[in-house]
């Protein structure tokens, strides 16, 4: 059971686990070995003299660590317990907040809140820094124990410190812990347009995308004008449903390649015949959460110019990690390749630039809150094209369409301004009269 949960996790990854021994352990030159004599010369002295008796696997698992933080934000070893973690967030079965976070600098931070969780109702933002749970201070500790003490039975509430970039003083947050059920994918008609809002591209997400699609013309009894995939805040996944979910949208083309240190290890994915929106307007929605998984979807429909982006630039993870076994409970998350969009263009630093950039103006706190992208975090792969988004980062220049406030939408009924600007744009085109076929369409997969 454990293996076939390994298996399935891999994070915009390879498709099969590797084993640790490799040929290339047999080229370690003589002064590699000085180096190892070296750690076990410190790792002993350690053992015997540190003021507090210390325990020989955290010791290891710390070296080990720091090994991995040294490549790049994204390679991580993977013990018993991050398994656990991650097959109870993949399940969603939990009581919890809805919260994926991080630790940055001994500081815990927030990743993405889950949509429709308790943390998303309360207001917790990408980018916050929870300090105190219940008035205790969790800096400097560990993330399993910010974790755990978030984590716990349902109905029972928990009290968050929150330091938000942009704003002068923290402010406490109190949130009732509920069942966490994670549903990637959701939809629903609005103006006859069909909206597709993904979250995460855990397994079977290709499978419900395609679902979705069949049950918005099913609910319509025709073709709706158009559809909306809405992939802001989706911190990513599987590399095979992102693939998944671009070639039910796609009638033939690369969808995206993936290129490791040999420049001659590419592997290249393509759409199958069959789009299962039968050509019609698609607008991509994706915001600085945007990342990985979402990125490659998001990429390969602009580059096939099969849909018009529209948000925030993303957040710019172009790598991959591939999952490599080392025994029976322990895994190293490794990267391994870069990966390119269809017209070869790599996201790595850089994201997904939108064909139109709409500001999240609903959101009150939009133009003092920071954007963190993959480029903020310390060690990231360089983007070998040297993209350069200084210009555009510093382009302040107000444009008209965009300057109403959050006050003013929200006197309008206006929630989601990028999302109302979307609906707005896809329901000016005429509607579409043409017939499909049934032969046309792509089937279960």
């Amino acid at each position: 059971m454990k293996s076939d949960f390994l298996r399935a996790a891999l994070l915009v990854s390879g498709v099969a686990l590797i084993p640790a021994a490799t040929a290339g352990m047999a080229s370690v030159d003589a002064n590699t070995y000085r180096e190892m004599d070296q750690f076990l010369a410190v790792f002993e002295r350690v053992r015997a003299d540190y003021v507090d008796k210390v325990d020989d696997k955290a010791l290891i698992k710390g070296a080990i660590n720091g090994m991995l933080a040294s490549l790049d934000p994204h390679s991580s070893y993977l013990d018993a317990r991050d398994f656990e973690n991650m097959r109870v967030q993949t399940d969603g079965n939990y009581g919890g907040l809805g919260l994926t976070v991080s630790l940055e600098d001994g500081a815990v931070k927030v990743i993405a809140p889950t949509e429709d969780s308790p943390a998303d109702k309360a207001g917790v933002k990408a980018g916050d820094y929870i300090t105190h749970l219940d008035g205790v201070l969790i800096y400097g500790g560990t993330l399993d124990e910010a974790v755990d003490k978030m984590r716990g039975t349902p109905g029972t509430s928990i009290r968050l410190t929150v330091v938000r970039p942009g704003r002068d003083k923290p402010f406490d947050v109190t949130i009732t812990r509920q069942i966490i059920e994670i549903k990637p994918v959701k939809w629903e008609v609005q103006k006859n347009i069909g909206i597709i809002n993904i979250n995460g591209f855990s397994k079977s997400v290709g499978a419900d995308v395609r679902s979705a699609l069949v049950s918005i013309e099913k609910s319509l009894g025709h073709l709706p004008t158009g559809y909306i995939v809405d992939l802001r805040s989706n911190p990513g996944g599987l590399l095979d449903q992102a693939i998944e979910v671009s070639d039910a949208f796609l009638e033939r083309g690369e969808i995206v390649s993936q290129r490791g240190r040999n420049r001659r290890d590419i592997e290249r994915y393509y759409a199958r015949p069959g789009d299962m929106a039968h050509g019609l307007p698609i607008i991509v929605l994706v915001d600085a959460g945007s990342a990985s998984a979402a990125e490659i979807v998001a990429g390969a429909l602009q580059d096939q110019h099969r849909a018009l982006v529209m948000g925030e630039r993303s957040f710019g993870k172009g790598s991959v990690q591939t999952l490599i076994q080392l025994d029976d409970t322990s895994a190293l998350r490794l990267t391994t390749a870069r990966y390119y969009t269809p017209s070869n263009r790599s996201v790595q630093e850089g994201g997904i630039e939108p064909d139109i950039a709409v500001p999240q103006l609903s959101d009150p706190d939009y133009k003092a809150r920071p954007r963190f992208r993959e480029a903020d975090l310390s060690r990231h792969l360089i983007n070998e094209s040297k993209v350069d988004n200084s210009v555009l980062e510093a382009d302040t220049k107000p444009d008209p369409r965009f300057t109403a406030t959050a006050d003013q939408l929200k006197a309008q009924g206006i929630k989601d301004f990028q999302l109302h600007y979307a609906l707005e744009t896809l329901s000016r085109l005429p509607r579409t009269q043409t017939a499909v076929s049934t032969g046309t369409r792509k089937g279960s997969r």
